[in-house]
């Protein structure tokens, strides 16, 4: 089961985040879906939607790598690193059209019946407010 469910992660990170096909979400998630994450706190499957399609939006170029993958019973634990360049309006913040610094996160999925029950993700959220212009550089900061 453990291959399966690797597959199925794989398939999310290349369809919904790399191609922007959100439709995939409902096909791998089950119904009471529920997402933990970092900035948005819990959501179903149609805030995981919005979500994606948010980030995707913002960044349209956006490409996420799996780093590490490895699955333990009902969980798939996934290492990523996303980059992308900032075109479009994010949480009220306008674009730089800069190509930001790489985001690393940590995302475990946890498993019923085949299907994505729970997803829990970390990432850094420091670099990302950095890269979209809420929080100054390190360098930006000790020039003010």
């Amino acid at each position: 089961m453990s291959e399966e469910n690797i597959a199925v992660i794989r398939r999310m990170f290349d369809e919904v985040w790399g191609k922007g096909n959100l439709d995939v979400i409902d096909e791998v998630a089950t119904e009471d879906f529920v997402d933990h994450d970092a900035l948005t706190g819990d959501g179903a499957r149609a805030a995981a939607k919005q979500s994606a399609a948010t980030y995707r939006e913002a960044f349209p170029d956006l490409q996420v790598e799996i780093l590490d993958i490895f699955a333990a019973g009902d969980r798939v634990c996934t290492r990523w690193r996303a980059q992308g360049t900032f075109e479009n309006e994010l949480m009220g913040f306008e674009p730089n059209n800069e190509r930001g610094e790489p985001v690393d996160g940590i995302t475990i999925d946890r498993f019923e019946d085949g299907r994505i029950a729970e997803s829990w993700n970390q990432f850094d959220a420091l670099q990302l407010m950095r890269d979209i212009g809420a929080i100054p550089t390190e360098s930006g900061a000790a020039a003010g």
